[in-house]
């Protein structure tokens, strides 16, 4: 089922894709284990993270699903949950059994999400967004860096600390960039 703002008719060409998955109990985990080939058949895939706080979770995953060829801005964000717990917005949330342990997912890759996040702000104007979206990602990685207010300059700084932390995201780390290059204007830029 669809979601979030397409599914609301307020998507812009920014948005990310939500998307409900409702499954069988008894099929939770194969279904889980299965998303990324199943969407592989749509596109091809790039990526797939899992959000940390439902790693370990039984009946709820959030994943994260970044494809070839596709604007970075167009993830699609994969809702998995079991039948039974379909309709309890709140189902292993706060659980710490539930969520991922240190070095169970990639910090780097996530401040690297951030990354793309705050290009979205930055380019709809919403500069208090895309602040708080470079200063977590900065905090993520362990780096003492801040959003200045120049959002080019901001993201790739932050783009390159994530790759300096994994070295396996720098291509990424070069999209995000690019990202930034592309669809901000240096001109433009504010502290707002």
């Amino acid at each position: 089922m669809l979601r979030g703002s397409l599914a609301a008719g307020s998507a812009d060409a920014y948005s990310d894709i939500d998307v409900e998955w409702i499954v069988p109990d008894d099929r939770f985990a194969a279904c889980v284990r299965q998303a990324g080939a199943v969407l592989h058949l749509v596109q091809p895939v790039a990526e797939v993270r899992s959000d940390p706080d439902f790693l370990h979770s039984d009946r709820r995953r959030l994943l994260f699903v970044r494809f070839e060829q596709v604007p970075l801005f167009w993830r699609v964000d994969l809702s998995v949950r079991a039948q039974s717990v379909a309709e309890d917005a709140d189902y292993d949330k706060g659980n710490p059994s539930a969520q991922a342990r240190e070095g169970e997912w990639s910090r780097p890759a996530s401040a690297l999400a951030n990354a793309v996040g705050a290009v979205k702000a930055a380019a709809r104007h919403r500069a208090g967004d895309a602040r708080g979206l470079v200063d977590r990602g900065f905090a993520r990685i362990g780096e003492t860096d801040s959003a200045t207010g120049a959002w080019t300059d901001d993201i790739r700084r932050l783009a390159r600390a994530a790759a300096r932390r994994d070295s396996r995201l720098t291509h990424l780390a070069e999209l995000v960039a690019a990202l930034a290059d592309e669809y901000l204007d240096p001109d433009e830029e504010g502290s707002g």
